[in-house]
């Protein structure tokens, strides 16, 4: 069809349609204003007919209760219908009407009469069997009413008075609807002749370029115009497919897995990685869903929370494709849908097996290793205390000797029997193997005061006052035992950088949804370019004074995994000569 035929359709019904509407409002208008106009005047008759009659003569009516012969003007009689209506009722008298009428109580007029009220209303009269419009006046005795002055008069039907006008109606709805038509067809055929001309010119101006004749200046500037934007749409179509074949060799070439999917998860890319990684060969995946091509509720979800999200999400994924296999997956919402929303999303999957085995290979290594070390070190240990024990009332210099070698080798006993506690702390936090037990409602404050009781010697030894800040009952769900381990490690290194005769503060305290345990140094302090990596293991700010204070270089590393396991983090604040504080802060849930 057309564009002129669609236009001349669209536009034909809705000018019927318009038309329509118009006839049906003028007719309701007419009937609303033709019954208002009979009830006004049938209002001023009323009031003139009362007045003709003589109030005295229907206050006698009514107060006799009996009927009463009214003589009413001949005009008025033969079109009007006057009744007079005791409160009960009962009707005592009716111009038209000479046998006994039923009980008026129940119309409508009557009723609002008898209220004091004047009313009108229209109706198939009871008695007459005609059409007719009421009017009703209260009549009053000293502020009671003591009846109802109803007038009223035969109304045609509005379809029977106008009757006679419908042919005009239904002419003057012709000639407006045949008016309109002819103004829609004559700006069609304007709007299609131009574009038809306009057609017809291109035609014609090719037919001349082939036959190579003189065309005129208007032809040329045509044909000028329409080159241009045929080079310019075959340079951005030429754009497009060598982009797009630029995308599908980069797709072809990754080693990654991509899935591209709409808003509602249906594919419509996936690379050949991708299709070898989840056996799809060479299906058809446009009316697969992810989870069909996939069967992995992993990746939906990831897929799903992305687009719910609106962000760029990671996570780590565990996939059976045969075999056991570990991924990275990289989930991307796909902007350009309005209000701001995804039009869909981008799965990266990037295989991190081989990654995820040798870290666990590391791992066992750092642990066989550290129960493999620990004892011999001990026996180390051991042998040298026995050692400077024997020799400790010894006189002689070779005694002295003797006994300073074996402080040489407890000392360094020690420092390596605390690499290797502190080495399977670390390697069983990296494990997870805290997550085998469920966190506990605890109180706080009895841990703090065992991690305290546990330094208080250290911090004796340096003269060092220990301030605990915690309510009793503040309390938390965590693993006790690791919480102390972590206030230990972050005490013992106040102490350890502390001056002598200093103080310690270690605090417990909510900080709105977290518990944040608190311990805090007048210390030599941490210059700024060392904070972002002291919680790495094996990093110290000063190599030769941690090693003579017999650091380890995993304490706070420690305390860092700590915090993770809880789902929480560490942190730090300090200054250089102005002390340091270091925080713990983990959910309360």
């Amino acid at each position: 069809m057309t564009i002129f035929k669609k236009s001349m359709l669209t536009m034909g019904a809705a000018a019927l349609s318009f038309s329509v509407v118009f006839v049906i409002i003028i007719l309701v208008l007419m009937n609303s204003l033709y019954y208002e106009i009979n009830t006004t005047g049938l209002k001023n008759t009323a009031a003139t007919l009362m007045e003709v009659i003589g109030k005295d003569t229907i206050e006698k009516v009514f107060n006799s209760g009996s009927p009463a012969e009214i003589t009413l003007p001949v005009k008025a009689a033969d079109t009007y219908r006057l009744t007079l209506i005791a409160p009960s009722g009962y009707v005592l008298w009716d111009s038209q009407v000479t046998e006994r009428l039923v009980n008026h109580i129940d119309r409508e007029e009557v009723r609002a009469a008898l209220d004091g009220k004047e009313a009108s209303s229209r109706r198939d009269s009871v008695s007459t069997g005609m059409k007719q419009v009421y009017y009703a006046l209260p009549v009053f005795d000293g502020g009671r009413v003591t009846g109802v002055f109803r007038i009223s008069i035969n109304v045609p039907d509005f379809k029977t008075r106008i009757s006679p006008v419908i042919p005009l109606f239904v002419i003057f709805t012709i000639l407006m609807i045949s008016a309109v038509f002819l103004a829609i067809l004559a700006f069609n055929r304007s709007l299609s002749r131009s574009i038809n001309r306009l057609a017809h010119i291109t035609q014609e101006g090719a037919s001349l370029l082939e036959t190579e004749e003189k065309v005129s200046a208007e032809y040329k500037s045509l044909e000028n115009a329409i080159k241009a934007i045929t080079t310019e749409l075959n340079y951005r179509l030429n754009q497009a497919v060598a982009e797009g074949s630029r995308l599908e060799a980069i797709l072809n070439g990754m080693s990654e897995a991509v899935l591209a999917m709409d808003s509602s998860l249906r594919l419509h890319l996936v690379n050949p990685r991708a299709r070898e990684l989840f056996s799809l060969g060479n299906r058809d995946v446009s009316s697969m869903s992810l989870l069909e091509a996939t069967r992995s509720a992993e990746l939906e979800d990831s897929a799903k929370n992305a687009l719910a999200e609106n962000k760029t999400l990671e996570t780590e994924l565990v996939l059976r494709t045969g075999a056991e296999r570990c991924f990275k997956v990289l989930a991307s919402p796909l902007s350009g849908a309005q209000n701001g929303g995804s039009r869909g999303v981008v799965l990266v999957l990037q295989e991190i097996t081989q990654i995820v085995k040798l870290e666990k290979v590391r791992k066992d290594f750092v642990a066989n290793v550290s129960h493999e070390l620990r004892t011999p070190i001990q026996l180390i240990k051991g042998f040298s205390e026995t050692l400077l024990d024997t020799f400790s009332d010894s006189k002689k210099d070779s005694d002295k000797q003797i006994k300073h070698f074996a402080e040489i080798i407890n000392k360094n006993a020690g420092v390596m029997e605390n690499l290797t506690n502190d080495l399977l702390v670390l390697a069983d936090l990296e494990n997870n193997s805290g997550l085998t037990r469920e966190l506990e409602e605890t109180k706080i404050a009895p841990l703090i005061e065992e991690a305290v009781s546990s330094v208080e010697q250290k911090a004796k030894r340096k003269d060092i006052e220990i301030i605990i800040d915690c309510t009793k009952n503040l309390n938390a769900k965590l693993l006790g035992s690791f919480i102390i381990q972590a206030l230990i490690n972050l005490i013992e290194n106040g102490i350890k950088y502390s001056p002598n005769k200093s103080k310690l503060w270690v605090n417990a305290f909510q900080d709105g949804e977290e518990l944040v345990l608190e311990v805090k140094d007048k210390g030599i302090g941490i210059s700024g370019e060392h904070l972002d990596r002291i919680f790495e293991r094996f990093y110290r700010v000063d190599k030769a004074r941690s090693k003579e204070a017999g650091g380890t270089g995993l304490g706070l590393s420690i305390v860092r995994h700590i915090a993770l396991l809880h789902k929480g983090k560490a942190e730090v604040e300090s200054r250089t000569g102005e002390g340091s504080v270091f925080r713990i802060r983990i959910p309360r849930g």
